[in-house]
C-alpha cells in the first residue's frame, strides 16, 4: 500500500511540476508539434505525458511475434532432442535390465561394468539437460534484450515529432489504474513499428 502512495505521489509530484514549468515558460518558438498543444485539434488541452500498453503492443508486434515463434522451436528443438536421447537411455537401461535378470552376463564384474556405464551416462544427459536449458533461458534472455532495444530506440525517435516529456509503459492494468484514453499511444506507435519492421525486412 505504501509503495502505491509513493507512485500516485512521484506521479502528481511530476504532473505539478510540468504543470508549472508550462504556465512559466514563454517558449513557443519549436519546430516539434507536441502532442498536448492547446490549441485546438485531438490534444487539446492534455498534458505532456503519453503511455503503452505493453501486453498489447507485445501481442500485435510484427518483430515480437516473429521472437516469439523463435523461441517457442527452440524449446520444441530442445524438447524433442531430450525426448530421443532419454528414450534411447530407458531402452539401454531396460535391455541391460531384461539380460541381468536372464543371467546373460558373463561374470558379475561384467555386469557392474555395464550398470556403470550406463549410470555415466545417465550422469552425462543430466549435465546436458542442464547445459541446454541454461543455453535456451540465456537466449531468451537475449532476445527479450533485443526487443526491448528495439521499442526503446523507436520510441525514442518517434517522441522527436511528438514532444511528450513522459511516457510511461501499462502492463495488465498494473502501472495506470485510470487514464484518458487520449493518453494511450500504443496504436499510433504500433503501427509505426510494423510499418519498420516490414521496410526493414
Amino acid at each position: 500500500m505504501k509503495n502505491i502512495n509513493y507512485v500516485i505521489n512521484g506521479v502528481l509530484a511530476v504532473a505539478v511540476i510540468i504543470l508549472f514549468v508550462m504556465q512559466s515558460s514563454g517558449k513557443k518558438e519549436s519546430s516539434v508539434t507536441p502532442a498536448f498543444s492547446t490549441e485546438g485539434g485531438a490534444g487539446t488541452n492534455l498534458l505532456p505525458i503519453a503511455y503503452v500498453n505493453v501486453d498489447s503492443l507485445l501481442q500485435n508486434y510484427n518483430y515480437s511475434k516473429d521472437l516469439n515463434e523463435s523461441i517457442v522451436k527452440m524449446q520444441e528443438d530442445y524438447r524433442l532432442d531430450m525426448t530421443q536421447k532419454t528414450r534411447a537411455l530407458e531402452t539401454e537401461l531396460a535391455d541391460f535390465q531384461r539380460k541381468y535378470e536372464a543371467n546373460a552376463f558373463l561374470t558379475q564384474e561384467r555386469a557392474q561394468q555395464e550398470s556403470n556405464r550406463l549410470m555415466k551416462k545417465r550422469d552425462e544427459l543430466q549435465s546436458y539437460a542442464a547445459k541446454r536449458e541454461q543455453e535456451l533461458a540465456t537466449k531468451q534472455m537475449e532476445l527479450n534484450s533485443q526487443l526491448r532495444d528495439t521499442i526503446v530506440a523507436q520510441l525514442t525517435d518517434f517522441n522527436k515529432t511528438k514532444g511528450y516529456q513522459v511516457i510511461l509503459s501499462n502492463t495488465m492494468g498494473d502501472n495506470i489504474l485510470l487514464s484518458n484514453p487520449a493518453y494511450d499511444i500504443t496504436a499510433e506507435f504500433l503501427e509505426i513499428l510494423n510499418k519498420n519492421y516490414s521496410s526493414a525486412k
